[in-house]
């Protein structure tokens, strides 16, 4: 059996101009990047504005086991399903991470025959979008370190600056640092630490802004510390803004590529939806809405997650309707989330089954608490038999909700035709009726109670000490009236990544609260979640390699 390296490079690719020509692109529309991968101008969505808007379609999961789902697969299948059913159809992703690459997850282009490409540069380098991400972050921490160091005008209290300096690396040893030593010219010494890139909120910013204005005024609102007399300090008042627009002016134009079959595929913007908001850029989004009549996108890990803040955050401020989503599963996801270990989910086991099924029946009740219709698409793997298919499948109907039967991953997009027409009929109905799952003018605490109660099946949530002073800080400073982004474990529904199912009588505990103010959200930590990741026992960085021929291998 090929990997998905191997196939991805027999690919037969069309030159991107042709890709963009198929959108109705001219090639002055877009900036080349290579023969395969393009920006696309900011300009060709202010030409298209008036024009109606295509549907829009989520994709999202249950909670995410290392039997895998095959959530991106899916969003590429599908869009691949609906131009084999004469639908004119993008793929708009998020640009994966370094960090997950050569940590425990690998690649993060979808899989078999259902992939986005050129592969290799969509995992490494792409454009280099995290890359300027990752330096206008690390600007803005130098020019805080400068500006207390050449005289403090602003009085900021170095043991209250809250930037961190950033890399888009899963690196544990710089979560925790000392800067500043070796004497009075080396700066002031005090506490910092390192993100990873893709929790930065510059990401959060590049991923919501609508355009160069908005970008800028979004990072002139950024909190970066607070005074000796604690009063926030902004990335504006450093003067920095016209500085970090400058290093992000080409990163905040959306990525062209394509998939295996030559449909069209916008990949932008990469933040991680346990630790941030999971979704791919606005301006994709719109971009793509305008290009085609059905846009498939993506949010990160399962619908408590990725879904809730696509719904709550994105959607609320960039005024998207969604018509459908698709809610992913597999047989062996939901038999390890009802307790068999991973060596076993092979063998039939109607009874773990019925367990783990809990988990995709919770995350279907997500999805309809914001009044979108849903249908779930199962993976199908070789060792599925039909009574756990059926299974599946009487259960969702009891629920009201229809499952259709993905191969994807080894037909392409022929392997999503009956997802694909399933998805039209849904969005066809009309069925959809789209609203947040709480209003802004709540409180904080409210809000985060709102999300752990409904989304998460919690009985209550537990504030430490130092969370509540944060939150009536954030009250007393004007951004009360802020979404809430969860940073919580992608693995279970609860912050407990061993309560796997649907876990019942347990409480969120919140941790700490921190104010992402230019992007328009309040994160909210919660269990034992980290904003920089470690990696492995034996991390995927030690089967990577690269041969003489210029064959990669084990990147996926």
């Amino acid at each position: 059996m090929k990997t998905d390296v191997q196939i991805a490079q027999e690919a037969k690719m069309l030159p991107i101009v042709e890709i963009g020509e198929k959108l109705g692109l001219k090639e002055d529309d877009l900036e080349l990047y290579g023969k395969y991968k393009a920006k696309i101008s900011l300009e060709v969505y202010e030409e298209l504005k008036d024009k109606e808007d295509g549907k829009l379609i989520l994709v999202t999961a249950i909670n995410p086991t290392s039997a895998g789902e095959g959530k991106t697969t899916t969003n590429v299948g599908l869009s691949m399903g609906l131009n084999e059913i004469g639908k004119k159809a993008i793929t708009t992703l998020r640009e994966p991470s370094l960090g997950p690459c050569f940590g425990i997850k690998g690649g993060a282009a979808g899989g078999g025959y259902a992939q986005v490409v050129p592969m290799d540069d969509i995992n490494l380098h792409f454009t280099g979008d995290i890359h300027a991400i990752t330096t206008a972050n690390n600007l803005l921490a130098a020019l805080i370190d400068n500006h207390i160091h050449q005289g403090n005008k602003l009085g900021i209290d170095p043991r209250r600056v809250t930037w961190k300096r950033a890399l888009d690396m899963n690196d544990r040893a710089l979560r925790n640092i000392v800067i500043g030593l070796g004497g009075r010219g080396n700066g002031v010494p005090r506490e910092d630490g390192f993100d990873i890139s893709v929790a930065s909120e510059i990401m959060a910013i590049l991923c919501l802004a609508t355009g160069m204005e908005d970008l800028k005024k979004r990072l002139s609102d950024m909190i970066v510390g607070y005074t000796y007399n604690n009063e926030p300090v902004t990335a504006g008042q450093l003067d920095a803004t016209g500085a970090l627009a400058l290093v992000l002016k080409d990163a905040i134009k959306p990525n062209l590529v394509q998939t295996l079959e030559n449909t069209p595929a916008i990949i932008h913007g990469g933040p991680f939806a346990n630790i941030a908001h999971g979704c791919n850029s606005v301006m994709a989004t719109k971009i793509a809405l305008k290009l085609a009549d059905y846009v498939v996108t993506e949010a990160g890990f399962g619908a408590d997650l990725g879904a809730e803040k696509f719904f709550n955050i994105k959607c609320r401020y960039a005024g998207l309707k969604p018509d459908a989503t698709v809610v992913v599963a597999t047989v062996r996801a939901l038999k390890n989330h009802g307790g068999v270990p991973k060596d076993e989910l092979s063998e039939e086991n109607l009874k773990a089954l019925e367990k783990g099924f809990g988990n995709l029946e919770k995350q279907i009740e997500n999805v309809k608490k914001f009044g979108v219709p849903a249908v779930v698409a199962i993976n199908r793997f070789p060792t599925d038999t039909e009574a756990e298919l059926e299974f599946i499948e009487n259960r969702c109907k009891e629920l009201g909700v229809d499952v259709v039967l993905s191969e994807v991953w080894a037909k392409g997009g022929k392997g999503g035709t009956d997802l694909a027409r399933k998805v039209v009929e849904i969005v066809e109905s009309g069925e959809a009726a789209f609203k947040p799952l709480y209003d802004l003018d709540m409180t904080i605490k409210e809000k985060i109670e709102t999300v752990a109660r409904e989304i998460y099946g919690a009985d209550g949530v537990e504030f430490t000490t130092k969370a509540l002073k944060e939150i009536a800080k954030y009250e007393k400073i004007g951004l009360g009236n802020l979404p809430v982004c969860m940073a919580k474990t992608q693995y279970s529904l609860s912050d407990d990544p061993k309560l796997l199912g649907r876990p019942e009588g347990f409480k969120i505990t919140v941790k700490e609260v921190r104010a992402s103010s230019g992007a328009g959200f309040l994160v909210v930590l919660t269990g034992d979640i980290m904003t920089m990741p470690g990696l492995p026992k034996v991390p995927a960085a030690n089967k990577m390699d690269i041969l003489s021929d210029g064959e990669i291998i084990g990147l996926f």
